[in-house]
């Protein structure tokens, strides 16, 4: 059974830490607003969050509604922050491909269950003993950079330069688990990232926040589908369109291009491509794709945990109770406390005064919604359907300030990858709730300055370059306060 114990490890801590050089910005050469940066004060808006404590939904913190379900919380918190291992410890199942090592080690900034943090702690995989030196920290793996994974859009031809007519956009994970004393005679290598950086063959992702995540999951397909109605009508060049499951055809809503319908979905496929280990979502070992289509992974590197699959399963505990019955006699495996965790994260609360104070916030939100921002990154959408799970997710408004649709973003922002019916321009609106105390911005985490975010929204075949230009119409302060506005959320 994996522990349900709270840890602290150094690295979590670590990479927690905010040094200076991530909260201080500069202003755009465009633009003589300037971004402050991420905003001071309590965490997510929350006075009682702390860095390794985020708070859950209110009913949920009551304990009431229902009674067990802050049990069930402080369980995923605990699991989420635990440090995996590939074998012979009490967290097995690393590798034997992976990015990183725990959940909350990439899920920090603000707190546990946000996006990467300012101590990037891939850069420090090797310092720290999760890989050997047989891995090489990449490139574009940084100290104070983004916490990210990697993806070849193309297959590469055998001199190496990328073959557009065979679409690849699979995760390449950063490290392997070769020699690792837990990792028996397993040795591979790490893709060969330079040579696909030296052709333009790779793109990034970084960390989405989680907070909320259950209002998200519990909006119904209906209330989707009429906000996209309202939408319609816009005099801003905006459409949009949602991802799909390809076998019920209902709306997915998670991941950068919400490619995934549920939280359990997101939680299994993520135990699986970033820390490399089966579950009962996907119960396999993971190759890279170019393994996948030369037979998989060699059979020394399978099954390292030594358990069998899937490493992460239903833990059945028969006599959990005095009277030795049946009662009781199973507990989940992590990838349903992952959900339940996400599920229940309470999303942020934004500041009605910093930065800039309240006049200026108030003016930034009328200039957000008159310059067309508000056509993707809807406000509120009202409001999710009843929850069999707690009060809180059910008949609420969700703040998120997303459509949940995904939008053509022209060629600047393009990863050239596709994900269910999203291709590849699209992504799913970012919801901004809590964007005030992020770090890095847009799916890559090519900047950490706002406006340079904003700028990188106007390309050729975008839907929100009139709304930029609209933007860089304002005046110095009218675009102070929109970003003032931002920065409060």
């Amino acid at each position: 059974m994996k522990t349900t114990a709270l840890c602290m490890r150094g690295v979590i801590l670590a990479a927690l830490a905010v040094p200076g050089i991530a909260l201080s910005q500069t202003p755009t050469p465009s633009s003589g607003a300037v971004d402050p940066g991420v905003r001071p004060g309590a965490i997510n808006g929350q006075p009682t969050a702390t860095p390794t404590s985020p708070l859950p939904l209110p009913s949920v913190l009551q304990n009431l509604h229902p009674v067990g379900a802050l049990e069930f919380f402080e369980n995923g918190l605990g699991r989420f922050m635990v440090e995996e291992v590939v074998s012979g410890g009490t967290n097995n199942g690393l590798g034997p491909r992976f990015n990183f090592n725990s959940c909350a080690g990439c899920h920090s900034q603000p707190t546990v269950g946000g996006t990467g943090p300012a101590n990037n702690p891939q850069f420090q995989a090797i310092a720290n003993n999760i890989v050997t030196s047989s891995n090489t920290i990449p490139t574009f793996i940084t100290a104070h950079g983004p916490t990210r994974e990697a993806r070849f859009p193309f297959f590469a031809n055998s001199d190496g330069t990328p073959n557009s007519s065979a679409p690849n956009g699979g995760v390449e994970d950063l490290f392997t688990v070769s020699g690792r004393a837990d990792a028996g005679s397993c040795a591979i290598q790490q893709p060969n990232f330079a040579q696909a950086q030296a052709n333009d063959n790779i793109i990034f992702r970084i960390p989405t926040p989680l907070f909320g995540a259950g209002l998200v999951e519990n909006i119904d397909d209906s209330t989707l589908l009429a906000n996209h109605k309202a939408q319609a009508g816009n005099n801003f060049g905006i459409s949009g369109s949602f991802n799909h499951n390809g076998n019920d055809g209902t709306i997915t809503r998670f991941g950068w291009k919400a490619q995934n319908k549920s939280l359990v979905i997101f939680a299994g496929e993520a135990y699986n491509v970033e820390m490399g280990i089966s579950n009962e979502v996907f119960g396999q070992d993971r190759p890279t794709p170019e393994e996948e289509q030369a037979g998989g992974l060699p059979a020394n590197c399978l099954n390292l945990s030594g358990g069998g699959y899937p490493e992460d399963a239903t833990n059945f505990v028969v006599g959990a109770n005095s009277d030795q019955s049946a009662q009781n006699a199973q507990v989940p495996p992590d990838t349903d406390l992952f959900a339940e965790f996400m599920r229940l994260l309470a999303p942020p609360t934004p500041s009605t005064t910093t930065p800039g104070g309240a006049s200026s916030i108030t003016e930034g939100k009328s200039l957000f919604t008159s310059i067309g921002c508000s056509s993707c990154h809807t406000p509120t959408i009202n409001s999710t359907q009843p929850s069999n799970v707690t009060a809180s997710l059910g008949n609420a408004p969700v703040n998120a300030f997303s459509d949940i649709e995904v939008h053509h973003m022209g060629t600047r922002l393009a990863d050239n990858v596709s994900q269910g019916g999203a291709g590849g321009d699209q992504f799913r609106s970012a919801p901004l709730w809590g964007v005030g105390q992020r770090i890095f911005f847009l799916h890559d985490g090519r900047t950490t300055n706002l406006l340079t975010a904003i700028a990188a929204h106007k390309s050729s075949g975008s839907e929100a370059t009139q709304v930029v230009q609209n933007f860089n119409l304002l005046s110095t302060q009218q675009q102070q306060d929109l970003v003032n506005f931002l920065r409060s959320l």
